[in-house]
This record gives C-alpha cells, structure tokens and sequence, in this order.
C-alpha cells in the first residue's frame, strides 16, 4: 500500500489518510497543542506476526501527557488500545511499522483552550532512523539549552515542545553534524533531539537523570533493565559533565524512533569504542525482544494478528 493511499482511524472512523481533515483555526493547527506517542511495531518473518512493542507503557505515557496539559479526553486506556489494533490490522501490514496516535486540541479555541479534543491513529513503514552503511553518528553539543521543567516540561510528549528539538537539529545538521546532545539550564547534558543519551566509562553505563530535562523516555527504561539482568553491568543515573562524553568509552543514543544507535564523534572528539561491545549487546538484545525472538520480556511484545 502506498503511503498516500494507507488507512487510518480519525474521530471513529477508519478512512483513507487523505480524507482526515482538521480545521486549520484549531489551536493545534495554530499552537501545536497535541500529545501523542509514535510506536514502533515489529514484523517476526518466522511466526508471520507483528509486535507491538511495549503497547502498555506507551498508552500509559499518552494519558500522563493528555493529564498534565489539561486535555479533555473521553478515550479510555481499553478503548486507545482497541482502536490502534484496529488500525494497523484494516492496513494490514507485514513489515515494520511505527503507528503515530495523537490526540489533539480541536474546534477553534484558543491557547487556554482544553477541548473539544479529537484523535488520529496514523501506521505508516518505517525502517532505521538512520543509514547503518555509515556506522555511528556524528554529533554536537548544541547551543541551544533544553527545556525544563518550569518552562515547558519534556515529561509532557506535546508537539510544541518539538520546536526545541527543531532548533537544535537544524542547527547541527548546518553544521555538519548527525545530530546534536542538548544540555539543560543547569549546564549539564540532557538528551538530544528524540532521544537519550548513554555513555560507558569503566564498563559502568552512565546516562542524564529523568530530572535533567528529559523525556521519561520508554526506551531509556529498557536499556538499564537489561543492562543490569541481561548484562550484569552497573548502571548510574546522574549529571553527565560535556567533557565526560569526550573521553567516554562508548556512547549511544536510543529512543522508539532511534532504537539504538551507536555514537562515533562528539564535537570532533572521536568516541573510543564506536559501536562498542556493550553497544552491540544491548542493541542486539532490543531488537531480539521487539521481534519476539527473546526467551524473556514476553510482557513487553503485543500481538496482532
């Protein structure tokens, strides 16, 4: 199915993609006042099914975010999952997917508004977030500061807060860069654009704090679980100095739309392990719980077919 022609669930309905139409005067035309989370589904060639990869938390993550905006929001925990199997089954898709599900601010309030809100439930292919022909990214530390949680909260997942992310990809991509490392108004590192940030020192995994201006990321959470069961390793929550990622190990960035991804220079600093051998572990061990091919983490792969 061509991406232009792809199904997907709006206000009740599933319809073709071009046949979902908003108001261009609602605030989230205007304001960007939208929550949402982008899921990433896997195909398993073998068992010729598609997992969905920790549904539950992603769920849970939408509502947090549509509470913490003040949204009003009629949908149940039941009913968010129920639509979005609707959706990816009327496409019927048998590769990897990531399934965008936004709930949005409708009609033509303004700013302050908190409803009427509507929602669209949009799968789409996706492979990789970047082109492994060309291992690890190149990245900077921005100039750019994060958001915090006083200003904006990155706890929320609202597309608004996208603008910071904005600024500081364009910026590093002018520059030449992959992608860029934000620090927070602390002058510590945070995360980048989309994703978080883990170094290795010492065969200990290092990463910013969720109170470093992150997103809770569902990823994150992940990464440390099986770095300590599956791996044995000690993994340390904490301030993370710029000049730490220059001399690190190995350093990786992760998220539902990065995965995992290797790190291979810092502002000219060449990272000393691109691709190290706790990099590759972890990054083989994501992909095997996604596909269902993992003994283990069962709870975390939702069928559906």
């Amino acid at each position: 199915m061509k991406n232009t022609n792809r199904l997907i669930w709006f206000n009740g309905e599933i319809l073709p993609v071009d046949e979902a139409k908003i108001n261009v005067l609602s605030p989230t035309s205007q304001f960007g006042i939208n929550v949402f989370e982008g899921v990433r589904c896997y195909w398993n060639e073998e068992k010729e099914q598609l997992y969905i990869f920790k549904f539950n938390e992603h769920i849970k993550r939408l509502l947090n975010s549509v509470k913490l905006l003040s949204l009003e929001c009629s949908y149940s925990e039941e009913e968010l999952k129920e639509y979005f199997l609707e959706t990816v089954k009327a496409n019927d898709y048998r590769e990897d997917i990531t399934v965008r599900q936004t709930i949005f601010l409708d009609g033509q309030g303004s700013w302050s508004s908190t409803g009427p809100t509507s929602m669209f439930i949009a799968p789409i292919p996706k492979r990789r977030a970047f082109d492994f022909d060309k291992i690890g990214l190149n990245c900077s530390v921005s100039s750019w500061e994060r958001i915090e949680d006083n200003a904006i909260s990155p706890r929320i997942k609202v597309g608004a807060n996208y603008l910071n992310s904005r600024m500081a990809q364009l910026e590093a991509v002018r520059n030449g860069y992959d992608t860029t490392i934000l620090k927070n108004r602390q002058g510590k590192i945070s995360e980048a654009p989309g994703s978080c940030l883990f170094i290795v020192r010492d065969n200990i995994l290092i990463t910013p704090s969720v109170t470093s201006s992150i997103l809770e990321s569902i990823t994150r959470d992940l990464v440390i679980k099986l770095a300590r069961e599956e791996l044995g390793l000690k993994v340390i929550e904490r301030d993370v100095d710029r000049t730490e990622l220059y001399i690190a190990d190995e350093a990786f960035l992760c998220g539902t739309a990065m995965e995992v991804v290797p790190v291979k220079m810092i502002d000219g600093y060449k990272i000393n392990n691109c691709e190290g051998d706790i990099t590759q572990a972890i990054r083989k061990l994501y992909f095997s719980i996604a596909r269902n091919e993992f003994y283990n983490y069962k709870e975390w792969v939702t069928p559906v077919y």
